[in-house]
């Protein structure tokens, strides 16, 4: 009996169970960007970042209790710290861009997130930087330019917070690949959530405004929808290699332009969507082609695949 012949039809479910799952959390992020567009800028940002990270940690009670008990060393605590206080940044900034710029806008310019874990990790972690992978940083950054056209039209305040809000949100993701190394995973994400909460408290006390119950029930819906989101994409992970579910990624960007488009009246800008298809299509290619390394036996020095794209949710 032909063994491949068996696992062939088997491979092929389990990577369309991997694009189903990629599917799914890519329409849980945008419920989130529409929840948190929604609210706008009627709380301020950090208020609003709190209260989602507030309503986000009740998700997280188990795996952050069993951190607690467990306890870490010194470095690792300062490491906790370091990255929440980053995230914090990254949060609010996110918030406040996510108030005042297009839906699809933000996430197309999110895609520099994984770049930013690329290029930081030949940087501050001393992975090797391959020509392969700087190819794709310089065409992910060309996308970066086709959506923001500096110099063509005027950056808003909302683009500037999303840029920063990438280059914060890159950084986390680089610290959390060390703390991965001496921490369980659900550990690390429970003392994310804990650390941010804690640096949003003292930022969101500054500007309070009473919410109203429709505003807490969407940041309430925005947690809710991003711990379905982490979810998914984990099991789009398990279930299939990220040469097959990167490139859904890019749905995310169609389904924004919809969202803003049909709920928020916002117009589709196209070059918006070219750019984020160039960023998704230099991840996506580098990814791919570093994947077959392997198979031939040989990696070339520096040859590693780019970090998967990442949401903020």
């Amino acid at each position: 009996m032909d063994v491949s012949a068996v696992s062939a039809p088997r491979q092929d479910r389990s990577n369309l169970a991997g694009i189903a799952w990629m599917l799914l959390a890519g329409l849980f992020f945008v419920a989130v960007n529409g929840t948190v567009r929604w609210v706008g800028d009627d709380l301020p940002a950090a208020q609003s970042a709190f209260l989602r990270f507030v309503f986000g940690i009740l998700f997280l009670v188990l795996p952050l209790a069993q951190a607690l008990r467990t306890g870490f060393p010194a470095p690792v605590w300062r490491k906790f710290i370091l990255r929440g206080a980053i995230h914090v940044c990254a949060v609010v900034l996110w918030f406040f861009a996510m108030a005042r710029i297009p839906v699809a806008e933000v996430t197309a310019i999110g895609f520099i997130n994984p770049i930013v874990v690329t290029a930081g990790a030949a940087l501050f972690l001393g992975e090797p930087l391959g020509w392969r992978r700087m190819l794709a940083i310089a065409v992910a950054l060309a996308g970066a330019l086709i959506v923001l056209r500096p110099g063509v039209r005027a950056l808003e305040p909302g683009h500037l917070a999303q840029l920063c809000a990438a280059v914060c949100f890159g950084t986390s993701y680089l610290i959390a690949k060390q703390l991965t190394r001496v921490a369980p995973a659900g550990a690390v994400v429970a003392m994310m959530s804990l650390t941010v909460t804690i640096g949003l408290a003292p930022l969101a006390a500054l500007s309070w405004v009473p919410p109203s119950a429709p505003q807490l029930a969407a940041l309430a819906l925005a947690a809710l929808f991003g711990t379905a989101g982490h979810y998914s994409m984990t099991r789009a992970f398990q279930a299939a290699p990220m040469t097959v579910t990167q490139p859904v990624v890019f749905l995310q960007l169609i389904w924004a332009s919809l969202l803003g488009t049909f709920a928020f009246g916002e117009g589709v800008d196209v070059w918006v969507i070219v750019g984020g298809a160039v960023m998704i299509g230099a991840i996506s290619w580098i990814t791919w082609r570093e994947s077959q390394q392997p198979r031939r036996g040989t990696v070339s020095p520096g040859d590693r695949p780019a970090a998967p794209a990442r949401w903020n949710g």
